[in-house]
């Protein structure tokens, strides 16, 4: 949903099941789930909103599917492939595993750009 806001302004329920592949349903379920965790609103036209834990949320999600998207392209992995591993790897790492493996590869990018 971050990703179609900072795109389009504006994002509806049909438009992140487009976005995403998954019917409608799946989509309204979830928002839902989300609504009720209170992590985003929905107005009197049908647009969502994320709320501010909501949007602290998703930037994190997003910095990492960026980072690792990155990481596995930079390792010679299909942009299309990286995407779809980047999206799988963004939930599944620990927050202190993804802060500590960041840190260690800025250091080597340091360390490598010093010599």
């Amino acid at each position: 949903m971050l990703i179609l806001q900072k795109q389009k302004g504006m994002v509806r329920s049909v438009d992140l099941a487009r976005h995403m592949g998954y019917a409608k349903p799946s989509i309204s379920h979830a928002v839902t789930v989300l609504r009720n965790g209170g992590y985003l609103t929905t107005d009197t036209d049908g647009y969502l909103h994320l709320t501010v834990a909501g949007r602290e949320i998703a930037e994190t999600i997003f910095e990492r599917h960026q980072f690792f998207t990155n990481q596995l392209i930079d390792a010679g992995i299909d942009p299309a492939i990286a995407e779809e591993e980047a999206c799988r790897l963004e939930h599944a790492i620990s927050d202190e595993t993804f802060q500590k493996l960041k840190r260690h590869l800025l250091r080597k990018e340091e360390d490598e750009n010093t010599h």
